[in-house]
């Protein structure tokens, strides 16, 4: 029969290896999910204006992350504060940095994803 102490500090070292294992096999580094937002006045959020099907959108994002864009024509991206990958139906990826507008008046590119930076 064991005593008190010697099972308390069994029951410690039992919880103590089972954190470690737990620690060591999840992924490591801070976890981010990317959210579309409102769209608001004087907030600094991705803005993406968009077509698809005859449809219209303009949509804003906010957070580290990425996300599936549904293959939309893009017309127009305000970067605001985040800097920003679009992953486009041709295979390419292509970085746009904060603080940065551009319009796509010809040839808007048809996006399949999102990343903020």
């Amino acid at each position: 029969m064991l005593s008190k102490k010697k099972r308390v500090g069994r029951s410690v070292a039992v919880a103590f290896a089972a954190a470690a294992a737990f620690t060591m096999t999840m992924p490591t580094g801070s976890a981010y999910a990317i959210d579309k937002v409102e769209c608001r006045g004087g907030e600094n959020f991705l803005k993406i204006w968009s077509h698809s099907g005859g449809r219209q959108s303009v949509d804003c994002y906010a957070n580290r992350g990425r996300t599936n864009f549904g293959g939309w024509w893009v017309d127009k991206i305000s970067t605001g504060n985040n800097d920003l990958i679009y992953y486009d139906a041709n295979g390419d990826s292509v970085r746009i940095n904060r603080w940065t507008e551009i319009t796509f008046p010809n040839r808007p590119p048809k996006v399949n994803s999102i990343e903020i930076l």
